[in-house]
Order: structure tokens, then sequence, then C-alpha cells
């Protein structure tokens, strides 16, 4: 396992469409093992392959239960909507107001090529979103509502 560097915006390979993994083998398993660290390195909630400069279908989100790992993963159903701050690992100290849907339930792969299924609501729904945007080359500053001023920032990190 390895830290890998975090690739930030204005790179182009950030606005690129991901290629689907065909095999499930040790590249993918070292990719994915490399983005859980670096994930937690970061104090973030997910990681996607582009973020790292890798262009593949896949991510690791980690909503403080553990992480998990998607492969070739797509949104399939989704349900109501919550208006929620956002931000990203490739976009440091960027916060925008963003609709995204309350309630995801997603189909993707794990590790080995098996099938899953898994629902999620609230920030892990967010979180789905967010991070399979990334796989498709969309940075959520391009879904938000507004940005969030230096002051609303300030008081943002005085809360925490």
């Amino acid at each position: 396992m390895a830290l890998r560097n975090i690739v930030k915006e204005g790179d182009p390979i950030l606005s690129k469409k991901c290629r689907p993994y065909e095999k499930f083998d040790k590249k993918l398993w070292d990719l994915l093992d490399d983005l859980v660290e670096t994930l937690a390195d970061s104090g973030g909630v997910g990681l996607a392959a582009p973020q790292v400069g890798v262009m593949r279908r896949c991510c690791v989100i980690d909503v403080g239960e553990g992480p998990i790992e998607f492969v070739n993963p797509e949104i399939i159903e989704t349900e109501g909507e919550q208006e929620v701050q956002e931000g990203c690992l490739s976009c440091p100290d960027q916060f925008g107001i963003i609709i995204r849907p309350k309630h995801v339930k997603s189909r993707y792969f794990d590790r080995n090529g098996n099938e899953c299924f898994i629902e999620g609501d609230d920030l892990f729904a967010q979180a789905m979103c967010h991070e399979f945007d990334h796989l498709d080359g969309i940075l959520f500053k391009s879904k938000v509502l507004r940005m969030l001023s230096e002051e609303e920032l300030r008081e943002m990190r005085e809360e925490e």
C-alpha cells in the first residue's frame, strides 16, 4: 500500500470519463488498497481513481463505518433530495451548497468481480453521487447552487 498524490482542480484528468474494469486483478487490488490508505490519510469521505491520476472506474467511500470499494459503479435508483454542503479533496478549501438525492441505490462490483448492490441515505448517498460523478469527469463545482463565502468557511472551521 502507498499514499498517492491527489490531483487538483485544473488538471485535465478530472474532466475525462474513466474506462471500466474488465480484469479484477492485482493491479486493481493495489489501486484499491492505495485509495483506501490515501483516503484515510486525507480526512475525506471518498476518493475516486481519477483523483490519483488513474482513468479507471473505481472509488472508495468511508463515512465512518469502514471503507467500501466500488468497481464500475452505477446509480440505479434515487429518492428525495437534500441540500448539503459539499467539498472535494481535489478542490481544497472550497465548499458549496448542492442538491443531492437523499437516498441512493447503486450496483457495483467488488475487487473480486462479484456483483453487489448497496443503498444509502444522507451523507453516504451524497458521497456515492459525488464519487461516481468523478468517474464521468464531473466536479461538484459544476453542480453547486452557490459557493460558500470566506466568512461562511471561517464559521464552518470554528464549529469543527
